[in-house]
This record gives structure tokens, C-alpha cells and sequence, in this order.
């Protein structure tokens, strides 16, 4: 039986209890609310038994379905070509040894892809990105045919840009783990993303997601495969309100490197796939 109590004190109902613990409480493990009017007949944004529809608090207090569209999910980037496919210095990463950090490498294939966030929001990260590699002791490319395991690693960082089309400096990671203009990421210290060309120094730090690689061995000169491999990675940050783009930094290792000396990779040098979706905060 349905108990109904009011308190005259604080103006508490209770349904199911005899002592509200809030204006309405609603008592029992298994007791629910209905609301007719956000039912799937009533209400075109209720989207039936095989989904679930969010309910949000308009700005009058009253609740109500949103619809498809709404802020609170929202596709940023969506491309199965991030990156501009030329290979020239500024997808260009030189290998330096076991050097101290990552290099920035690679621009956008479309001005489009800088995305604002209308407030702040979880960032869903994922993307595969292309990278090639060979040996620069010789005036053409060529494939490296030294055998000796080569590891390259990419990761994704985030700058601010202005009205202007005009790119910050890195977003950066505090003592805290957290993104100085942002609100956290799930590594706790920065890396370094732009090292000297010695690698034994840092010339800008950033706090860098989604980081993958894969080891590269070669033994043919002619036939050893050397184009657009691919690092794949996924990753959530949280940012503020503001406009971003989310940039590549990658680093191209060897223990050893008196066999083919030095080598190259370039990033982007085929179609790259990028996909960021916000989850705004509610």
C-alpha cells in the first residue's frame, strides 16, 4: 500500500515511507518514476526498449529527453585522412639512437580538422596513423637492409588555436597529472615532444596520449616492405571550452646505429585515419 506523508516542518513527501529524506522521496529497492510525457508514445526523442535516452534538467528545472544532437555527444573529427600525404621536413623524424624524446612531425590535410569545444568535455582519441621508413645514406630513398630492430613510436598531443588560425604552445601536464588550459590526462608527467637534433635535449614539452609502436627489421635491399605501416592507438583526455587541434609526435629508435646509420621515417605518408568524439559534461 501506497503510504503518503507530509512533513509540515521541512515540506517533505514520501512515497512508500513514512520519513522522507528528501523534498520527494521515493521508497523501496525496486520503486520507480513514470513520467507520461517522456514516454516513446508521447515523446519523439524517447527512443523505445532498445536504447537508452538520456534525461536532462532544462534551464526552467523541468526534465526533459534530449534530442539526437544534443551537446552532450558530439563527433569533432571524423577523416580517413588527417595528415597531408607529402613526404618532406615537416613529417620528417631522423633516427638519433636511444635520443631523450619524441619530434613533432606531420600537418593537417585540412584546415577543418581544428575543432571547438563548446564547454568542457571527455575526448574520445582514436586514430591509425601511416609512416615510412628508409635509409638516407644515399641521395634516392631506399629500403634499410641493416637487420637491426627498429622501433617507432607515435603519440598525440593537443595545442590551442586562436581566432586567427594561430597555434599555442603544447598543452602541458602540471605536478598534478593535470593539463595546464585542461583538465587531466591519464599520464601522469609530461613527454618531451620536440628534442635537439642530437636527442640529448628538450626543446618543448606536451603532455602526450594514445602512444603505440611497433618494431621494423629489414634484411633485402630490394624486396623488404617500407611503406605506410601503421600505429594504431585509442585514448580519453579531458579538456576545457576552447579551439584545439590535436597534432602528431613520433620518435624512431635503434640500439645500434653503425649499420645503416642514419634513418628516417615520415609520418603521414599515406591516408591516416582520426576520430575524436567529446562527451560534454552535464
Amino acid at each position: 500500500m501506497l503510504v503518503f506523508t507530509l512533513s509540515e516542518v521541512i515540506a517533505q513527501v514520501g512515497i512508500n515511507t513514512t520519513n522522507p529524506q528528501q523534498e520527494v522521496h521515493v521508497a523501496g529497492s525496486t520503486e520507480n518514476v513514470r513520467i507520461d510525457g517522456l514516454n516513446d508514445t508521447n515523446n519523439i526523442n524517447n527512443f523505445g526498449d532498445d536504447s537508452t535516452t538520456r534525461v536532462y534538467v532544462n534551464a526552467s528545472g523541468d526534465l526533459i529527453l534530449g534530442s539526437l544532437g544534443d551537446d552532450g555527444f558530439e563527433i569533432l573529427v571524423d577523416t580517413d585522412n588527417y595528415l597531408n600525404d607529402s613526404e618532406d621536413p615537416t613529417s620528417q623524424i631522423s633516427q638519433v639512437g636511444t635520443g631523450l624524446g619524441y619530434n613533432p612531425a606531420g600537418i593537417l590535410n585540412d584546415p577543418s580538422f581544428i575543432f571547438t569545444l563548446t564547454d568542457k568535455a571527455i575526448l574520445e582519441i582514436n586514430y591509425s596513423v601511416t609512416w615510412s621508413v628508409y635509409h638516407v645514406q644515399h641521395q634516392k630513398k631506399k629500403r634499410i637492409e641493416d637487420q637491426r630492430s627498429k622501433i617507432i613510436q607515435t603519440g598525440v598531443y593537443f595545442r590551442p588555436v586562436d581566432g586567427g588560425g594561430n597555434y599555442g604552445a603544447a598543452l602541458i601536464l602540471d605536478g598534478n597529472g593535470d593539463y595546464i588550459n585542461g583538465l587531466g590526462v591519464n599520464n601522469d608527467e609530461p613527454w618531451c615532444i620536440d628534442t635537439t637534433p642530437t636527442g640529448d635535449s628538450c626543446l618543448e614539452w606536451g603532455g602526450l596520449i594514445a602512444l603505440n609502436g611497433q618494431f621494423y627489421n629489414n634484411a633485402h635491399a630490394e624486396r623488404g616492405s617500407y611503406l605506410n605501416f601503421k600505429n594504431t592507438a585509442s585514448d580519453f583526455i579531458i579538456l576545457n571550452a576552447g579551439t584545439y587541434v590535436a597534432l602528431f609526435a613520433g620518435k624512431l629508435e635503434v640500439d645500434d646505429t653503425s649499420g645503416s646509420g642514419e634513418s628516417r621515417i615520415y609520418i603521414g605518408s599515406g591516408d591516416d585515419e582520426m576520430q575524436i568524439i567529446a562527451y560534454y559534461f552535464n
